[in-house]
């Protein structure tokens, strides 16, 4: 097979380039940019492009596949030769499906907790010696790979996202996965920039629900509302699990399942995280594998990256990281981090990065996001809204949304990084949560530097 991908540079692009590569395909791409860790590791695998940039030269009628990334836009030179010789064009998840079309198709949507609920069951699976395909939105410890494709792989773990599939199809990409497994763990509104309403939102999860195979399983989060409509309704259908947070006691700041008269100590903590567990033991126990398997290979599990992932700690501080942006995923992890450290003051610093986060109206989403915080700091960049072409938000629009009096908003991450240089971390955690950096901070580094 001879694969061109349109926008190799992509985190998932990239990583499916080296899947097929791995399975022997002729794999050829272009971009042009190319960030780290996406060049080296492309480089690795000999398939850096030559240049940066188009060539529709390249695109020839030899070429089995197109794969298009969303980085492209619809007047791409390669795309629009790749029309004119009549290639067939595939988005990313489509071909996700096409080539796990024979597998059985386990996957993982909603608004929050996705990332950390696959990587929870590829770990339980690898722990067990399981062998599977996997495509996932976060680089996890022991997974060279975002993706893994492979021809005798009986099972395939998909983190379902229901963002756009490519500029030319519109498509959820959780839309083409039609799973015989499927877990949903929440709807809280995102994506607003193409989902305009509640309504649409909801609708996605609807017709993700209703693609799940005639003789699949749907496992949902009972504690939510749309999620109970969306059971109700497939229970008529195709077999249904709900479920919530497994049982837990929390000693010393160490958080431990507590199952079947047994204590599992584990690595990870929040109530979010508790609920998510509790959805991965479920697909889990669909295929096959007993809730002590599952529990006592969980004990290792870390969590994924930047999914509160600690970067430093000593005797009287722990400084985390969490992917955290939108409101839901906010209000969760700063609840975890206060319930988790109950003798432990918490300075919360959250960045607004996306297209949602940045919307005036949308912002009123985020009122009493961060209150279990001690003191709460939010981080936006004016030229970010310049660069997404938004229109501008205000400082006092930031504070009225996020509705606390204490609330300190900051536009410069020079002026960020000085503050949290000059506070005393006695006795105080730090959670900083953005899907960016803060205008070019580096994160990690600064965590080393803080204590």
């Amino acid at each position: 097979m001879n694969v061109h991908f349109i926008a190799i540079g992509g985190s998932a692009m990239h990583n499916l380039a080296i899947a097929l590569h791995k399975k022997g395909f002729n794999v050829s791409g272009s971009d042009d940019e190319i960030f780290e860790p996406s060049k080296t590791r492309l480089a690795n695998h000999k398939l850096l492009p030559e240049k940066e940039g188009w060539n529709p030269e390249q695109i020839t009628a030899d070429i089995d596949a197109i794969i298009l990334g969303m980085h492209a836009r619809k007047d791409n030179p390669e795309l629009l030769k790749a029309q004119e010789l009549g290639l067939t064009i595939y988005s990313y998840p489509e071909y996700l499906y096409q080539q796990t079309i024979d597998k059985k198709r386990v996957v993982i949507g909603g608004s929050h907790g996705k990332t950390t609920t696959t990587a929870m069951v590829m770990h339980v699976l690898k722990s067990l010696q399981i062998d599977f395909d996997y495509m996932v939105g976060a680089q996890l410890d022991g997974f060279e790979t975002m993706v893994k494709l492979t021809k005798d792989a009986p099972i395939a773990i998909f983190e379902g996202d229901e963002y756009l599939s490519s500029p030319i199809d519109l498509t959820p990409k959780f839309h083409w996965y039609k799973p015989h497994i499927a877990m949903l763990t929440g709807i809280a509104w995102d994506h607003m920039n193409v989902f305009p309403t509640w309504a649409n939102y909801v609708s996605q999860f609807e017709i993700f629900a209703d693609n799940i195979d005639k003789e699949g399983c749907l496992i949902y989060f009972n504690d939510d509302e749309e999620l109970e409509k969306i059971g109700k309704l497939q229970s008529n259908r195709i077999k249904t699990i709900d479920y919530n947070t497994l049982p837990s006691d929390n000693n010393e700041g160490i958080t431990s399942v507590l199952w079947n008269n047994k204590s599992y100590p584990m690595a990870i903590f929040g109530k979010h995280n508790l609920q998510n567990m509790n959805g991965a033991r479920l697909i889990c126990s669909q295929l096959g594998i007993s809730d002590d398997q599952f529990l006592s290979a969980m004990q290792s599990f870390s969590g994924a990256s930047k999914r509160l992932q600690l970067l430093n700690k000593n005797e009287s501080c722990n400084i985390y990281l969490d992917f955290a942006h939108s409101p839901s995923k906010l209000k969760a992890t700063t609840d975890a981090m206060k319930e988790q450290f109950k003798n432990r003051s918490l300075i919360a610093v959250m960045e607004l990065h996306t297209f949602s986060s940045l919307n005036k109206d949308f912002l009123p989403q985020y009122k009493n996001t961060m209150d279990k915080a001690d003191e709460a700091i939010v981080f936006y960049n004016p030229e970010v809204l310049k660069h997404k072409k938004l229109p501008a938000i205000t400082d006092e629009d930031v504070f009225k949304a996020f509705n606390r009096s204490d609330l300190q908003v900051m536009t410069k991450s020079d002026e960020l990084v000085e503050w949290l240089k000059a506070k005393d971390y006695t006795g105080n955690n730090l959670l900083i949560m953005t899907s960016g950096n803060f205008s070019g901070v580096d994160i990690k580094q600064l965590a080393k530097e803080l204590l």
